[in-house]
């Protein structure tokens, strides 16, 4: 058992490497700033936004998790997302990902015989 608990953190591909790359800007960027050279603060966030981009582009791959917790099974790190190529429901950045994507992971209407009535049930 982890310090967190038996858990499904989503510790992925897409995760570690958007994390390591906005921590190397923020780094760079912080170092910048004592320098006083801003160049070196604008390259340090501009890999920040790098990193953005880097981890949304491996999430669409299948590096990353849909939201919610995953099966065990699913847990390890390099575990790939099979279900990422056609979207996931909810996920903003499945959305913003194209209209394919979007249409994909758009929620389908329910049909009569589950949704609940108009009336409450009576």
């Amino acid at each position: 058992m982890s310090a967190h608990g038996d858990v499904d953190m989503g510790h992925t591909v897409a995760g570690w490497t958007g994390t390591a790359l906005a921590l190397l800007g923020c780094t760079g960027a912080g170092v910048a700033v004592c320098a006083a050279w801003t160049p070196g603060i604008w390259l340090g966030l501009g890999l920040v936004g790098v990193a953005g981009v880097v981890t949304w582009v491996l999430h669409l791959a299948g590096w990353g998790k849909p939201g919610g917790p995953r099966p065990r099974a699913d847990w390890d790190w390099r575990t790939r997302d099979t279900v990422a190529r056609t979207g996931h429901v909810q996920c903003l950045g499945c959305r913003v990902g194209g209209t394919r994507r979007a249409a994909a992971a758009a929620p389908r209407p329910r049909p009569a015989e589950l949704s609940p009535t108009v009336d409450g049930g009576a």
